[in-house]
């Protein structure tokens, strides 16, 4: 058995990014996918020096440092509007927020700021030259790298993108993962339970999760705790797909086969792992696909999935597995473990204050039994309280290391 820090490095270690066709994608397809080339701006952005305020254009050398100053307005300039003939000594233009500065202005006041009657505007002193100005280039400048290769694409991104006028960009393809869950307890929704059965609430987790990190699942479905069934969906898995994930069958029991099967036609890495929940998972390669083999638990499969396979599958992408989200936070509750295993608590993060207190100190509650087959225990989390190895009691008030739960 392994930590799970070692776990987590060999299965890094392993990973290299696909190696495939570029694909040239609208900006609308391209959420949560992977830069295959970098990307330079065409053009500055903004284009064109431009209003901050909604205000007033002036040309700075016609203000008093000392004393009021009056202008007459010949001019209004609203948003998308063409650029109109320069200022000429003792002019104003009316300006509104976006729109371009006129020729010879260097300096706009905000219209709460002046006094003005008919065409007279009266400006008072202090007033500095650019201010209220956007330049020209201020966000990106032409040339610039806006993305290095290897950036995945999120909703800021894809604006500041467009905002280049760029309307597809180079990336690297899905990657492909093989899902499938063992047991012959297992049956799908739709089905009426006979005793003894329950629904694969696994695969539909994993599914979900595995959507939202942008790859192309191939579904598998449930496939019984038999060699000749199983080595078909693991041969389809490894030949369709660049990752494939099982769930089940990777423990100690005369019907786990997956762990044996994966010896037999592939290679194992490693089985077992230092951690509660998942210690029962392996990591190994079938064919060309990377295999994961995760916990039977539903908890125990998905936070192996979270903690391990997820920045895995990240690289597999191209991109660089961000780092973990991780912060202390004051515990709320008593808890002890005995075992000498890293443990992953699901709980919830506050920021309120608690007990009438002042201030905002982040606290940390468990979400309620921890036990692996407790799926709502982590269907309430927002983060993980990490507890490292070995036995240990924490108690109300003590700071715990708490990580982020990141599906995105």
């Amino acid at each position: 058995m392994i930590s799970f820090f070692e776990a987590k490095r060999r299965v890094l270690e392993q990973i290299e990014a696909i190696q495939a066709p570029v694909e040239h994608l609208p900006l609308q397809q391209a959420l949560g996918r992977v830069l295959a080339q970098p990307i330079t701006a065409p053009e500055p952005v903004p284009n064109h020096a431009n209003s901050a305020m909604d205000g007033y254009a002036l040309r700075s050398a016609d203000l008093s440092a000392t004393e009021p100053t009056t202008l007459r307005v010949v001019a209004e300039v609203p948003a998308g509007a063409r650029l109109v003939a320069p200022l000429q000594a003792g002019e104003a233009a009316r300006i509104m927020t976006g729109a371009p500065i006129p020729p010879g202005c260097d300096c706009v006041i905000m219209q709460e700021q002046v006094q003005r009657q008919g065409e007279q505007l009266t400006v008072p002193p202090g007033q500095q030259p650019g201010q209220h100005i956007r330049p020209a280039g201020e966000d990106i400048q032409r040339g610039q790298e806006i993305f290095p290769a290897g950036r995945r694409l999120g909703a800021a991104d894809l604006g500041l993108l467009t905002s280049t006028g760029r309307t597809t960009v180079p990336l690297y393809r899905r990657i492909r993962v093989a899902l499938l869950s063992t047991g012959n307890e297992l049956c799908s929704p739709g089905t009426p339970l006979e005793a003894g059965q329950l629904y694969d609430s696994n695969r539909a987790a994993l599914h979900a999760a595995l959507t939202l990190l942008g790859a192309e699942v191939v579904d598998l479905g449930v496939v019984r705790d038999e060699r000749v069934a199983l080595a078909a969906a693991l041969k389809r898995g490894s030949e369709e797909a660049d990752a494939l994930i099982s769930t089940g069958g990777v423990s100690v029991g005369d019907y786990d086969l997956v762990k044996e099967m994966l010896a037999a036609e592939g290679a194992i890495h490693f089985w077992q792992v230092a951690m509660k929940p998942g210690k029962p998972q392996a990591y190994g390669r079938l064919g060309n696909a990377h295999f994961f083999g995760l916990p039977g638990n539903p908890v125990s499969s998905l936070t192996v999935f979270l903690l391990i396979v997820r920045p895995a599958l990240l690289k597999l992408m191209g991109t660089t597995p961000p780092p973990e989200k991780q912060f202390r936070a004051s515990f709320v509750g008593e808890w002890s473990k005995r075992h000498a295993r890293m443990e992953f608590l699901r709980a919830v993060v506050h920021f309120d204050s608690r007990d009438g207190q002042n201030g905002r100190t982040p606290w940390v509650e468990v979400t309620g039994a921890q036990g692996s087959g407790i799926l709502t225990s982590l269907a309430k989390a927002n983060a993980f309280i990490i507890l490292p190895e070995g036995p240990l009691q924490i108690a109300d008030g003590d700071w715990v290391t708490v990580q982020w739960i990141d599906y995105d």
